[in-house]
């Protein structure tokens, strides 16, 4: 399809210049934006009365400039579609060539970097509908300047959703609408004072947020019951982020008897919590676990966004904050909105009023548990021997490799054209924790049809088993994996891979074996 270029050719810059009339100088200018790239093959131009308006000529000068460079080559006119440039490639000067930039990472053939959601399940119709009801409805005054507290719409729809369905406690004029989780996070850094305790496995690019704000951070060592609370009073910090409805990345909520400590502790040093819901409304084995904010929402600043619910492309994040530092975000953030754009925000208000988002969740739930369980059965069926963890809730799991192995499986999955996070670099550089070997594996990224050949890949990427007798098994799995994903296996060897005869006790277990441990130690955590 032609390029329309600037304004489907309405808008066009040029510079006339040096000797000859003014027809010279136009043709001159506009062989120098075609040889330069600037105009590319395909794009329309301005109309002779157009451009002639804009560069103060005659419309007959523009014509005749144009039907000379039509017949020269350099454009062609055709009969309803205007004058455009011709197709033919001119070769830019060399000087002026534009290489390549080396090619530093390999094909990604497989997506399977944790956090993401599918992007191909964004409801488009549905947001389409909201996109247009929102802007029909819309007051005069939000197309003006905004204010950086937010749109109301979309501060009122948050208040009654989020306590509906996070037990959050608040009311619209203590939510700040931020273009996502770090935007609120540096938000936050600039309203508040150091330390900050963050536990001792999370995102890197949280904590350096918070560093690039001269905030130093003390870790907290994790268990199964999540975070050590009593390591908070020698730590000395003055808030904590946590992320307690499902600890990321190695999962697990924390501990009631915990969630209860650390809302004693905010109270008893007028400490704050920072409550990370990253993925609050993906649970999967039982009910959600409710926001801590609920707790004390003069202690809690609960942090939300649509990255993982929707897409991280619609920028789109709250902060619901203690009535005591909302108008030091607000200061922080500055008097205009300069990170989030009013349509966004008035169909966010509308797709959620209407009941569209809690449809779409409802929906996506499914589908995230449906892979969560194809990830679990496939693994326990050819690789047995490593452990699955985190998989109660979210969009990812962590799968426990045998020591010194994370490096060079991360190799073997880049050479497999896998994308995959490793666990060494979520551990706090100043933690007591001993380094642990891991993949986290995110499983919301690829669309369905994909899904099953970046396990097959992911399973070839492992490391074999290290007792005698597994190692055999996964050899010959392996072998099957290969030559599947070449094109030759045999139906024996489809019935040997699938079927009951090469599977033993562990294998036809799948999910269920996984599912029953991990509702077992749940049981133990939650007393």
């Amino acid at each position: 399809m032609p390029a329309e270029g600037p304004g489907a050719g309405t808008d066009l810059h040029l510079e006339l210049t040096g000797e000859g009339s003014r027809r010279d100088q136009l043709m001159r200018a506009l062989r120098e934006a075609i040889r330069s790239g600037r105009l590319a093959p395909g794009t329309r131009l301005p109309p002779y009365r157009s451009l002639a308006l804009d560069i103060g000529v005659a419309r007959n000068t523009v014509a005749r400039a144009y039907a000379e460079l039509v017949e020269e080559g350099w454009l062609t006119a055709r009969q309803g579609s205007g004058t455009r440039v011709a197709q033919r490639a001119t070769p830019l000067e060399p000087d002026r060539v534009r290489r390549p930039l080396p090619q530093t990472r390999r094909r990604v053939l497989h997506d399977l970097a944790p956090s993401s959601p599918d992007a191909a399940a964004f409801p488009r119709a549905a947001w389409l509908t909201s996109v247009r009801r929102a802007v029909a409805a819309a007051p005069t005054d939000a197309f003006g300047v905004l204010d950086s507290h937010g749109r109301p719409e979309l501060r009122r729809a948050l208040a009654e959703y989020l306590a509906r369905t996070r037990g959050v406690r608040t009311e619209p004029d203590r939510i700040v609408i931020c273009s996502g989780f770090a935007h609120g996070l540096r938000l936050l850094a600039k309203a508040l004072d150091g330390p900050i305790a963050v536990e001792a496995y999370g995102l890197d690019f949280h904590r350096g947020i918070l560093h690039e704000a001269g905030l130093r951070t003390v870790p907290l060592t994790i268990d199964s019951h999540g975070a050590r609370i009593d390591e908070l009073s020698a730590s000395g910090a003055k808030a904590a982020l946590l992320t307690p409805a499902h600890q990321y990345p190695t999962g697990g909520p924390l501990h009631p008897e915990r969630r209860a400590a650390v809302i004693d502790w905010a109270r008893s040093t007028r400490g704050l919590l920072l409550e990370d819901d990253y993925d609050g409304e993906f649970r999967y084995d039982r009910q959600p676990v409710g926001a801590v904010q609920g707790l004390d929402p003069e202690r809690v600043v609960y942090l939300g966004s649509a990255s993982k619910s929707l897409s991280p492309g619609l920028r789109l994040g709250w902060l619901v904050l203690p009535k005591a530092i909302v108008g030091d975000v607000l200061a922080a953030k500055g008097i205009r909105e300069m990170s989030t754009g009013v349509v966004g925000q008035l169909t966010l208000a509308d797709f959620i009023a209407r009941g569209a988002y809690d449809r779409h969740l409802r929906r996506m739930r499914q589908s995230y548990r449906r892979r969560r369980d194809l990830l679990v059965n496939t693994l326990a069926k050819r690789a047995p021997h490593i452990r699955v963890s985190g998989i109660a809730a979210g969009l990812h799991a962590v799968l426990e490799l045998p020591e010194n192995t994370e490096e060079a499986t991360l190799r073997a999955a880049r050479r497999l054209g896998l994308a995959l996070d490793g666990l060494h670099p979520y551990r706090h550089p100043d933690s007591a924790m001993p380094a642990r070997d891991g993949l986290v594996i995110g499983y919301g990224t690829p669309p369905d049809h994909a899904f099953a050949a970046a396990l097959d890949a992911l399973c070839l990427a492992l490391p074999e088993a290290s007792a005698p007798g597994e190692r055999q098994a996964q050899s010959a799995i392996r072998s099957v994996g290969i030559r599947r994903l070449s094109g030759d296996v045999s139906p024996d060897d489809q019935q040997g891979e699938d079927g009951e005869g090469g599977a033993g006790p562990q294998h036809a277990r799948g999910a269920d074996a996984v599912d029953d441990q991990a509702t077992g130690q749940r049981a133990k955590r939650d007393g």
